[in-house]
C-alpha cells in the first residue's frame, strides 16, 4: 500500500506539473474522485504495477465544441482508451431521462472519435475485484496485442497475444489447440516464457495447469 501511495503521488504531481491546460490542471489540483482512487488502488496498480500511459481527468472535445473529462485515459503509442468509474447513485439509481441521454451521447461521441471506452461500476471494484483485474488485462491487451518483445519466436509471440485477448489465465491445452502444435512443444514454449518472466504460473506445481501474463 505504501508503494502504491508513493507512486500515485509522483504520477499525479507529474501530470499536474506538465499540464499547460489551465482547466485540466485545476481539476487535477483538486484531487481525483474517490471511485477513481479506489480503482487505481485496488484494480489497476495491483494488476499493472505502474501508471505508464495513464492520464487522469483527460480532456476531450465534443461535437458541440464543449469539454468533457474522462476519469482515466490510457494512451500507449497514441491509442485511445477511456476508463470511467460509474458510481451507483448518479449513474443508475437516480438516473433521469436527461442524464441518461447525455451519457449515451457521451459514449457515442467517444466511440466515433476512435476511443475504446470501458465503464466500470464502483460496486464491481468493491465486490468483484478479481474480475475487474482480469477485465483490465484484456483492456490493455487490445492496445498491446501486436506489441511483443522482438526476441520472441513467432509461436511465443502468438502465445503472448493469445493471453492478452482472454479474460482469464490460459491453459496448456488451450495454447496447444490455438497454435495447433503438440503438447510437448506447447510445454516447451510456455516454459521459455516463464523463464523470460513474461508468463507466470498461477495453478499447479508438479503439473502446471494455468499461466497468466506477468504484469
Amino acid at each position: 500500500m505504501l508503494q502504491f501511495e508513493q507512486n500515485f503521488e509522483v504520477w499525479l504531481q507529474e501530470n499536474i506539473s506538465i499540464e499547460t491546460n489551465r482547466r485540466r490542471r485545476e481539476i487535477l489540483e483538486k484531487g481525483l474522485g474517490h471511485g477513481t482512487f479506489e480503482f487505481l488502488r485496488s484494480i489497476w496498480y495491483p494488476t499493472v504495477g505502474n501508471f505508464d500511459h495513464l492520464y487522469p481527468e483527460w480532456e476531450v472535445r465534443d461535437f458541440n465544441n464543449g469539454y468533457r473529462y474522462l476519469d482515466l485515459a490510457y494512451m500507449p503509442g497514441g491509442a485511445k482508451g477511456g476508463i470511467e468509474i460509474q458510481g451507483f447513485g448518479p449513474h443508475a439509481r437516480d438516473l433521469d431521462v436527461r442524464r441518461f441521454k447525455d451519457l449515451c451521447w457521451r459514449h457515442s461521441l467517444l466511440a466515433l472519435d476512435g476511443w475504446t471506452f470501458l465503464p466500470i461500476a464502483y460496486l464491481s471494484i468493491k465486490e468483484e475485484p478479481k474480475q475487474c483485474q482480469q477485465l483490465i488485462l484484456a483492456f490493455i491487451g487490445k492496445f498491446l496485442s501486436t506489441n511483443v518483445p522482438s526476441q520472441l519466436s513467432y509461436l511465443e509471440a502468438e502465445v503472448v497475444r493469445f493471453a492478452r485477448r482472454l479474460l482469464r489465465p490460459i491453459t496448456p491445452l488451450e495454447v496447444s489447440t490455438h497454435l495447433n502444435i503438440s503438447a510437448r512443444h506447447t510445454r516447451r514454449i510456455l516454459q521459455n516464457l516463464v523463464e523470460s518472466r513474461i508468463l507466470k504460473i498461477v495453478s499447479g506445481k508438479e503439473r502446471i495447469r494455468a499461466y497468466t501474463l506477468n504484469y
